[in-house]
């Protein structure tokens, strides 16, 4: 997986963020994950080798800001120029996961129109009030490549108003020892709306606390994502 994080740190907006991994990682070094700052990495995309060519070649996907948020409000001012590299590297997709769809248009640049072909915007959502709430907004805006991101998944959520206007549904449980319960029935019943609806599905994660069947299983981290995929239940 490629990632680039032109900035680094956040700040808490909902439930999904309670148990926040940035937030875990960093306090093992004595970081504060609230204070945003520009990583040394802002131009990655950008750099080149010692051969004059890029270090992130072409056709890569690109996860994008995954240790912040890009539409953060302390970054409004790094924003612009972000959007510039990204117009520069068309030759690259860039995955943008947020849970502020309703901070989009600060800093947009002048040249977005309907949006790049190059970018994935991803609204992440982990219970039905999130939903209800930001996908309203999301999906009316300029992006030509949607896609919802349900992580960590919270509670059985209805999906059935949103899932025509976008590409794929990603959905996960919770990692961490303060994980919250993913249940395997919320898994299925939002597999089933996306078949409904015609549009891929991914089970990426199980999280750390997995109920089957009304039992509960304890998953440790190298597992959780395989354990997904054996499910064999994702549509692509």
């Amino acid at each position: 997986m490629l990632v680039w994080n032109p900035w680094h740190g956040c700040h808490k907006i909902s439930q999904g963020c309670k148990n926040c991994y940035v937030y875990s990682k960093d306090m093992t070094f004595g970081k504060d994950s609230s204070i945003v700052t520009k990583t040394s990495n802002f131009n990655l995309p950008l750099k080149k080798n010692i051969n004059g060519q890029y270090k992130l070649t072409g056709g890569e996907l690109i996860y994008t800001c995954i240790t912040s948020d890009f539409f953060v409000e302390e970054a409004d001012s790094w924003r612009k120029d972000a959007w510039d590299i990204i117009d520069k590297r068309k030759d690259l997709t860039f995955l943008i996961i947020t849970k502020r769809a309703d901070r989009f248009f600060y800093s947009l640049p002048s040249n977005w129109k309907d949006g790049y072909d190059n970018v994935i915007i991803s609204c992440t959502v982990e219970n039905q009030s999130r939903a209800d709430y930001l996908l309203p907004i999301y999906l009316k805006l300029p992006i030509k490549h949607k896609s919802i991101t349900c992580s960590p998944i919270l509670e059985r959520i209805d999906f059935s108003d949103y899932l025509n206007f976008v590409e794929e549904l990603v959905v996960g449980g919770e990692s961490g020892s303060n994980a919250r319960v993913c249940d395997y029935d919320w898994i299925l019943d939002i597999r089933n709306q996306c078949i409904s609806a015609g549009i891929k599905f991914w089970f990426y994660q199980t999280g750390a606390k997995f109920r089957k069947n009304g039992k509960i299983y304890y998953i440790q981290r190298k597992f959780q994502h395989s354990q997904a995929k054996k499910a064999n239940i994702d549509i692509l």
